[in-house]
This record gives structure tokens, C-alpha cells and sequence, in this order.
């Protein structure tokens, strides 16, 4: 399972079994596992070297926690692979321009100003057939969520709504109200740690990018056409969705303060809020503040949940809470 780390069937045995056994030696792990000596002290090395093993004065190994450990190999996997699809961004243009005989002009419209960006975000929704797919980071350019008003209205007309949020997005004031009535309304939202740039994708024919402000002051934005540069964005988008977190929200439709009585048998609507902010990466002052509770109310349910699902820790309940579906919505 962790070979897409890098690591060899027997490092992932070695590593398993020290979760179960920290304080171990390489003899006692080679009689554990049932494997010669040499290659359990390979394999010893090797996660020494990528820092999921410590080791004793006395050379006794522990595994080091997962969530620390093997979370650092992700992230440097995960900036390997922004890397290269930089490159391919760049390689894309480079044999796209190389085959055709567009000129780039015709393939690139540059867009200054919020008044041209917002008419250009809202035309290449109005354009979609059949789905808009979009990278969601604060701050908004051209407009907030909730005042885009081409998306209801090609919803309308059975068009698919894919939108990734950058996490930090979902602690700007409102926005999770934004999301729970997007979801209403059949838009399909995932999150990610970070977004590269802001994207909005129609169908296989358009991508609108935002670019950083001009020097004279006025925000810019590009405008592609079919070419190598939009399918490289298309598989970037489908690569970053693929990994994202799916954001799964209910809502009381109580502007008050929630009522945060246990149900009979599981978690209230505001305790499945509240998994899934959390699950979602927010803070808990951030969480708080987004569904109307006060900072020592959410961790009185948080408590009352752990006590609940039989945990000690928020990593345990958070893996009760997926197992059993209570961060689902209702």
C-alpha cells in the first residue's frame, strides 16, 4: 500500500510491525516477521534515512507516528508532482505551438480589469454544455460565490458543477452557508491544502486563469481557447479532484445559536457539521464561527462525541466518524 511512498514490500513490514512493537530490536523483528536478519536491517536503514524509524543508544527502533512521518513523504511527493505538472503545462504549449498553425493570439486572450473578468467568468460558465469545473481561492477577483449568477442558471440547464475550494477558503465569513446551498443544489465540491491558481474550466473548450495584478494596479486574467496549455489545465483539475477531500454538509436552517442536544441514537445535525469542518481542516475557532457556537460549546460535542464513539483522541474520532458515516450529510 505505501509503495506509492516509495517503500519496498519489506520496508512496509518492518514499519507495521514497529507500530505494534516500538522498542524493538532487528533480531526480535527478524523472528517476528519470519526474514533473515540482512534484509530487516536494510529495511531498517532505508526508514531511518526517510525518518519513519528512531533509534536507541542501545538499537532499539520505534516506528515514528504515521500521521508525522509518513505525512512528510506525501507533501514531497505531492510538490514532485506540482513540479512536473508545471513542466507539463510548459511542454504541453511548447509541442502545441510547435503542431499548429494558430497563432498564439488567437489561442490566448488576455483580460484586464474586475469589470472584463467578471464578464468573462460569467460567459465561459454561460458557454458550458455539459460541466464547469473550477479551483476556488480567496481572494475572489472577479466575484464572491454567492453573487454568481450564471451558475443556477446553468445548472438549470443540466450542467455539472465540479468545484475544488483551497482550505483556506473555507474560513472567509459566509462561505460555508455558500457551500451548503451549492450542495443543495447539486454542485459537487471537494477541498484541497492548497490550490496552484484560480481555474474555472467549460467543458473541453474554454479556461478563464486569473493572473496576479498589473502594475498599473488592475487585476488580469487569461482566456484559452482549445490548445495544449487548456488540456494540461484539464488534467491538472482532474488530478487535483481525484485527491481532494469531498465536502459533505447539512444545515439546521436555524440562524440561532444550534441546538446542541444528543439525538437517541448518534450524533445531532450540528455534530455532523462540525465532523465535517474539522475533516475538512478547519479550526475549531474557525468551525465555531461558521456554524454560530461558541468556541467551549463545540468542544463540549467534541468531548461528548469522543466519549460517544468509545475514543481518546480527535485522530480516532475522526476515523470512527468516517467508518460510520456520521461527517456524511443527512
Amino acid at each position: 500500500m505505501l509503495d506509492v511512498l516509495g517503500l519496498g514490500p519489506e520496508d512496509e513490514r518492518v514499519y507495521r510491525a514497529l507500530l505494534g512493537r516500538p522498542h524493538s530490536t532487528a533480531v526480535l523483528l527478524a523472528d517476528l516477521l519470519v526474514l533473515p536478519q540482512a534484509p530487516v536491517d536494510k529495511a531498517l536503514a532505508r526508514l531511518l534515512d526517510w525518518g519513519l524509524v528512531t533509534r536507541s543508544a542501545d538499537d532499539r527502533y520505534t516506528a515514528a507516528p504515521p500521521a508525522m512521518a509518513l505525512g512528510a513523504l506525501i507533501s514531497q511527493r505531492r510538490d514532485g508532482l506540482r513540479m512536473a505538472e508545471q513542466a507539463l503545462v510548459t511542454l504541453a504549449e511548447e509541442h502545441r505551438a510547435a503542431m499548429t498553425g494558430n497563432s498564439i493570439s488567437e489561442l490566448i486572450e488576455v483580460v484586464t480589469g474586475v469589470d472584463a473578468i467578471r464578464h468573462r467568468f460569467l460567459q465561459v460558465q454561460q458557454a458550458a454544455r455539459t460541466q464547469v469545473r473550477s479551483f476556488i481561492t480567496a481572494p475572489f477577483v472577479a466575484l464572491p460565490p454567492d453573487e454568481n449568477t450564471a451558475e443556477p442558471m446553468a445548472l438549470g440547464r443540466g450542467v455539472l458543477f465540479r468545484a475544488v475550494l483551497d482550505r483556506a477558503v473555507l474560513a472567509e465569513p459566509g462561505i460555508v452557508q455558500d457551500a451548503i446551498q451549492s450542495l443543495r443544489n447539486g454542485v459537487l465540491l471537494r477541498v484541497a491544502d492548497r490550490l496552484p491558481m484560480k481555474l474555472v474550466l467549460a467543458d473541453a473548450d474554454l479556461g478563464l486563469v486569473p493572473l496576479a495584478v498589473t502594475p498599473a494596479g488592475e487585476p488580469g486574467a487569461v482566456l484559452l481557447h482549445r490548445s495544449g496549455l487548456l488540456d494540461a489545465l484539464d488534467a491538472l483539475f482532474e488530478t487535483v479532484w481525484r485527491t481532494a477531500h469531498p465536502l459533505e454538509l447539512s444545515d439546521t436552517g436555524d440562524a440561532a445559536e444550534p441546538t446542541v442536544e444528543c439525538a437517541p441514537q448518534g450524533p445531532t445535525d450540528v455534530d455532523r457539521q462540525i465532523l465535517a469542518l474539522l475533516l475538512a481542516g478547519l479550526t475549531d475557532l474557525s468551525a465555531a464561527t461558521q456554524l454560530g457556537l461558541s468556541p467551549r460549546t463545540l468542544h463540549r460535542r467534541l468531548r461528548h462525541l469522543m466519549d460517544m464513539a468509545g475514543v481518546r483522541t480527535r485522530m480516532q474520532l475522526g476515523a470512527h466518524a468516517v467508518r460510520n458515516g456520521w461527517a456524511e450529510p443527512l
